[in-house]
């Protein structure tokens, strides 16, 4: 069995690790990368990171590979240890990781994964600085063509896509000082002498403002350890403006108990077609609601059990965010940073903001049996939620952004969710909102930068334009369980509603349709047992909060049973 893997990041080596130990007999794989590094993918190279960039997981929060991060340590190139200022001997797992040295963990782990296949006996092709540019299904030959733009094309028996992130450049490079996103953050090396927007306040915007405030003053260590920041004097203009939704800031990294999200918390298949069974084919939001996360307070924390114990989904979310809104977010953020200092100095976790993650990565398989309607509660209820409480700022990003804000360079717009950016031919952008007064806005910035995080992209973004022109894959929907529901929707957005032959109401959402095992559904609605996908940015409407190495080891587990499946002959 041959099988291509498209895409060497931390998705595709953990698809490779699983495929080294499925005892899979004559197994070929061919990973194609178009970085000239294995491993490390986007957001732990240079493409997403600086020296100033750092994990928001520690060693210990990883899913198993061949060595841990403790165990790397001890004979990682010295040169490499004195560059990120790491002690083998005070080396901790509990702590985060400068994003650059945890790429070259990754890759170090490619390469022992690469070792073990050839111990087991599986020929391993890898091809570098190799993009993949067309994906052809060839049916008759029960076969896969893969064109790339330097190495021909190449056939397999299924192919892997796992390509990870991409930020679409709509603006970036025809309007000038206008950048869609942060990424890489070499071009955030800037000098200036103004204000700065910045759309969003979570780790991809505190990844922007990390860099471009090194580049126009210092942070200095203060006895308490503390940070201060000293803009350069020939920056005395130099601002930064976040704007996000309500004016919230995301909450600090804490102590995990369960340091791994578990395959424990995803309902089983069985459990899933019981409840489908009794429900319409759907899986109810309440229903993952309280499995997943109510339920888990009965016996960890029963007084907060029976405080939530008949709210719903709603009203839980709504106590949560007024709690956060009646307050000033940078105080907010600094008590924040003061309980998660505790929690970790006792290792005791704030287990609501842990379960609300648990909730999150659960939620995730799911999401593509929710009802139409359930999809528009997650999305305008419960995502708004989880985005803030699970981002997991790392202490020492906490530092700097405080630092900043008490420095003056740092404030936050809270705006609309109808808000709008316009970029202007001149460069930069106009930001209009109405602010919490009910007034409208207008401000002008020489400088803007998007920093919303992954895109979900649509069914016409996907790159690959064979699989779509010939019907091999579908743009992604849900159907209503209520036609008055589909029917009310379709009048406020009707080019997201769309009304089959038997009269059923569907919500289009973002990405392509894939079943359970991720494996892709053509147009007839049958899936492909060729064709498989983890690229998150394609799978955003079925896989709406996708949790990092979490989702990577847990997607992998699916895909590799299915393909395992394939590749025993039938009887």
């Amino acid at each position: 069995m041959h099988i291509g893997i498209l895409g060497g990041g931390p998705s595709g080596m953990f698809l490779y690790k699983r495929l080294i130990e499925s005892g899979v007999n004559s197994l070929k794989v061919t990973i194609f990368e178009k970085r000239s590094q294995l491993g490390s993918g986007m957001p732990y190279s240079t493409e997403g990171a600086n020296n100033e960039h750092v994990t928001n997981v520690s060693g210990n929060e990883i899913p198993e590979l061949v060595t841990s991060i403790k165990e790397w340590i001890t004979s990682a190139p010295s040169h490499l240890l004195q560059r990120f200022d790491i002690a083998q001997d005070t080396f901790s797992e509990y702590k985060v990781l400068p994003r650059l040295l945890f790429g070259e963990y990754l890759s170090a782990q490619f390469e022992l994964l690469q070792q073990s296949a050839v111990e087991k006996g599986i020929v391993t092709e890898v091809l570098l600085n190799t993009m993949v540019t067309d994906v052809i299904d060839l049916p008759e030959e029960k076969q896969i063509k893969v064109l790339t733009n330097q190495s021909g094309s190449h056939k397999f028996d299924a192919v892997i896509i796992s390509t990870g992130h991409n930020w679409p450049r709509k603006h970036e490079g025809q309007v000038p000082n206008y950048f869609d996103s942060p990424y890489p953050p070499s071009k955030l090396a800037l000098k200036v002498n103004y204000p700065i927007a910045i759309r969003g306040s979570s780790l991809t915007a505190i990844d922007a403002l990390k860099t471009v405030a090194r580049h126009n003053g210092k942070f200095h260590k203060n006895e308490d350890s503390s940070l201060s920041y000293q803009v350069s004097t020939d920056s005395p203009d130099f601002k930064l403006v976040m704007h996000s939704i309500d004016g919230l800031l995301p909450a600090i990294r804490f102590h995990l108990e369960d340091s791994n999200l578990s395959s424990n918390n995803i309902i089983t298949e069985e459990e899933m077609k019981e409840i489908m069974a009794s429900n319409d084919g759907f899986i109810p939001l309440d229903y993952i609601f309280e499995r997943n996360f109510k339920q888990a307070f009965r016996e960890q924390e029963p007084e907060f059990y029976e405080k939530i114990r008949e709210m719903r989904l709603e009203e839980f979310v709504e106590l949560m965010m007024r709690l956060r809104e009646r307050l000033d977010p940078f105080l907010l953020f600094k008590a924040e940073y003061a309980e998660a200092g505790k929690s970790i100095k006792r290792k005791q976790s704030v287990y609501w903001k842990e379960m609300l993650a648990v909730l999150s990565f659960a939620t995730n398989f799911p999401a593509k049996h929710l009802s139409a309607e359930d999809m528009i509660r997650l999305k305008k209820t419960l995502m708004p939620l989880i985005s803030i409480v699970i981002a997991f700022v790392p202490q020492s990003s906490c530092r700097e952004v405080l630092a900043l804000h008490e420095a003056g360079i740092l404030s936050l717009v809270p705006v609309d969710r109808s808000s709008k950016v316009l970029p202007q031919q001149q460069g930069g952008a106009l930001y209009q909102y109405t602010d919490h007064e009910g007034k409208e806005q207008s401000v002008y910035y020489k400088l803007f930068i998007d920093c919303i995080g992954q895109p979900h992209l649509s069914y016409e973004d996907f790159p690959f334009k064979s699989l779509l022109s010939n019907g091999n894959i579908s743009p992604a929907r849900l159907r209503f369980k209520s036609n008055e529901e589909g029917l009310k929707a379709g009048r406020e957005e009707p080019n997201k509603v769309e009304k089959d032959l038997s009269s059923n109401y569907y919500l289009q959402v973002p990405g392509i349709t894939i079943n359970d095992n991720f494996q892709v559904l053509d147009k007839y609605g049958a899936y492909s047992d060729r064709i498989y996908i983890m690229a998150v940015p394609y799978i955003g409407g079925y896989n709406p909060d996708y949790s990092g190495l979490d989702f990577c080891e847990a997607a992998s587990a699916r895909i590799i049973k299915a393909l395992s499946q394939a590749a025993v002959p039938a009887d």
